[in-house]
């Protein structure tokens, strides 16, 4: 029994324990740590009854703590600050999801003009899959300084 086999996790050699032959990682906190809410997360896929009792404990806990996230924003500002940031940064990521799925798409990167989106409903552009626009196409200042000291 003493052979050695890799942790799933971090890749390292260890010792199965005696008593579990089976064993596929290995004791560190991290690996463990990791193994646990593996298993969990099967477990809230594969069994409703399981998922129904998670859920009513949570439910119970968040009636008999009402007031819990007020205090715990109260008590950390920045972390109330730090998730303004990261939510930011999620609705731009999904903003830009959504621009990836338009059917029609201009290929600009190989123009020297800078294009820019003015109108009042540019924010709304990642809803709609064909956006008309009136296009103003301007060389840049090196081009049209160019092309003023030639003529």
């Amino acid at each position: 029994m003493n052979e050695t086999r890799r942790c799933l996790y971090c890749q390292r050699s260890f010792l199965p324990s005696r008593y579990r032959p089976q064993q596929r990682v290995c004791g560190q906190p991290d690996c463990q740590r990791r193994r646990c809410a593996d298993s969990r997360r099967l477990l809230l896929t594969s069994d409703p009854e399981y998922r129904l009792v998670v859920r009513d404990s949570q439910k119970q806990w968040w009636e008999e703590h009402p007031d819990y996230q007020k205090e715990r924003r109260k008590a950390n500002p920045g972390l109330v600050q730090r998730n303004r940031q990261k939510q930011h940064i999620r609705d731009q990521k999904r903003r830009l999801a959504r621009l990836v799925r338009n059917n029609l798409v201009l290929d600009l990167k190989h123009s020297a003009a800078e294009v820019c989106l003015v109108g009042p409903k540019v924010h709304r552009l990642d809803r709609n899959n064909l956006a008309s626009a009136q296009v103003l196409i301007l060389p840049s200042v090196v081009e049209l300084s160019a092309r003023l000291s030639s003529s």
